[in-house]
């Protein structure tokens, strides 16, 4: 199936790294002009050397007017991927609330009813990123989790991001309000 976003634009939070990377350059490769937004100026860099097309946003999502002074010229956007997160690799219990906060402030959730605005979330299992792999590269902790996943093993970039492709795409232009898992079949069982 070919999917072009070809005169249109695209703006990718979180873009530095994963799945927000993978996404931007994805979307560059089928004809959108990507605007690409991360907190960290190296992973823009480096993102620019793959793909010169793409332009380079850097600011912290969690700086409500650092990110409207950043993005004020941007123009209007056709495609947006809010992926923008962190992890915190350490027991829920023991989050400050500081912590929690900020988990928070980066990655709102809205669901918009407005006329002509699809609006679909990507859920994916564990994905075997940077990040993924730090929290699940030890063999014995990772099959407490792939025992429960029926296709046995966890999602890749790829996997998230054709997932992305398609729902952003004319292809799927009657999917809105999903929650798409992408998980393998962990919440089917």
């Amino acid at each position: 199936m070919e999917i072009s976003f070809a005169g249109k634009r695209a703006l990718v939070t979180g873009a530095g790294k994963g799945i927000g990377r993978a996404t931007a350059l994805a979307l560059a490769r089928c004809g959108a002009k990507v605007t690409a937004v991360t907190r960290t100026q190296a992973d823009l860099n480096s993102l620019v050397q793959e793909c010169d097309s793409i332009t380079p946003v850097c600011v912290d999502l969690a700086d409500w007017a650092a990110t409207e002074a950043a993005l004020q010229n941007v123009g209007p956007i056709d495609l947006l991927v809010n992926n923008a997160a962190c992890a915190k690799l350490q027991p829920f219990l023991e989050v400050t609330p500081d912590q929690f906060d900020q988990l928070f402030s980066v990655n709102v959730k809205a669901v918009l009813h407005v006329s002509q605005i699809r609006v679909n979330s990507v859920n994916p299992t564990v994905v075997m990123t940077e990040m993924g792999r730090l929290g699940w590269s030890d063999p014995e902790k990772a099959k407490t989790m792939t025992a429960r996943i029926p296709l046995g093993r966890f999602a890749e970039v790829e996997d998230v991001v054709n997932t992305i492709l398609f729902l952003l795409s004319d292809k799927s232009k009657m999917t809105n309000g999903v929650m798409l898992p992408v998980d393998g079949g962990f919440l089917a069982c």
